[in-house]
């Protein structure tokens, strides 16, 4: 089965001011026609800019220096703007964090999804408002034939979320870039909502990569996860072996910061520090000044991204060498 989407050392640096700062470095993955790929990780780590990289919307600060982005064949790092332009809407489609910044102020929610729908769709005027209609129904907003009237100011932030995800949704994408889709959204609208990604997913075949940070839905939506820090991926493994048996420091810490309904009543875990600034990463691991297992080759020299059974992938020295995550942290220097 050939991939939907192939991203091979994907290096995309901001300028700022004199200076050009990385923001995703060495970045390489694939996603499966009909998988869900889950990527999470901190604020700052680089999951964002990876998904804006393939839709080549990074602004004119950002660009993608070197890497390869290969989409159904095509490489998106390469194409022209008339190219992208055909594709977006129709063949990959996302659903940005933030909605309000994504409609258009001037025109009503109607005008903007008739816009993608007919651009995309063999739809008369008739036929498109119908399906219209429809679309904003499905994702649960009621009196659509007056919503479709209105303007972007007149809705509520969950509101304006449903539209664009009705928009994203509407021309049956193969590939579906969901950056924070449930965000602003109350659990009965959320779980609707990951039902319809759901049936995208088995209707069409379509693939979705989704940025979270909400744990609980990976492991409901996703067959694997890849987990970013400080602009790199540092694990990626299927789902179920990755909340069995995290082998990254950064990556136990996220499962258990996580809350449980079935928990002793005991304090969550928390991952001291914060995500290094682009312009000022450590020396060795990007990871060891927060980490309680890191020794001094972490300090000195950075972990590749390392292949082991499974399909899984590891950047930790630790890990590499043992083979495993020890359960309490300890120096390992003579190990390593």
């Amino acid at each position: 089965m050939l991939p939907v989407l192939e991203i091979h050392r994907l290096q995309t640096v901001f300028k700022t001011g004199q200076e050009e700062v990385t923001a995703v470095d060495e970045v390489s993955f694939q996603l499966l026609p009909g998988e869900t790929v889950g990527i999470v990780g901190e604020s700052g780590s680089g999951k964002s800019v990876t998904a804006l990289s393939v839709m080549r919307l990074l602004g004119r600060s950002g660009r993608i220096k070197q890497g390869d982005i290969l989409f159904q064949g095509s490489n998106l790092a390469l194409s022209s703007d008339l190219e992208l332009r055909q594709l977006r809407g129709r063949d990959m489609s996302m659903i940005f964090q933030e909605p309000m910044s994504s409609l258009n102020p001037v025109f009503t929610i109607g005008e903007q999804l008739l816009e993608v729908i007919r651009r995309h769709m063999d739809f008369s005027r008739k036929e498109a408002r119908a399906y219209a209609i429809e679309m904003l129904g499905k994702v649960g907003l009621p009196r659509a034939e007056v919503l479709m009237k209105s303007y972007p100011h007149a809705l509520s932030g969950g509101m304006r979320q449903r539209v664009m995800i009705a928009m994203a949704l509407a021309c049956k994408p193969k590939l579906l870039i969901a950056d924070e889709p449930t965000t602003a959204l109350d659990v009965t609208i959320q779980a609707q909502i990951l039902e319809l990604m759901k049936q995208l997913r088995e209707e069409s075949g379509a693939a979705i990569l989704l940025i979270t940070h909400d744990l609980g839905v990976v492991a409901e939506m996703a067959d694997r996860v890849v987990v970013m820090y400080a602009g790199q991926i540092v694990e990626e493994a299927d789902v179920f072996t990755l909340f069995r048996e995290p082998l990254h420091p950064y990556t136990r810490g996220l499962l258990g910061s996580m809350p449980r309904i079935s928990g002793d009543g005991g304090q969550l875990e928390a991952i001291p520090g914060t995500v290094p600034s682009l312009n000022r990463m450590p020396e060795g691991c990007r990871f060891h000044a927060r980490c309680a297992w890191a020794s001094a080759v972490c300090t000195q020299e950075q972990p590749e991204l390392t292949a082991l059974e499974g399909g899984r992938r590891v950047r930790c020295w630790v890990s590499q060498v043992e083979g495993r995550l020890p359960e309490k942290p300890g120096r390992k220097e003579a190990a390593l």
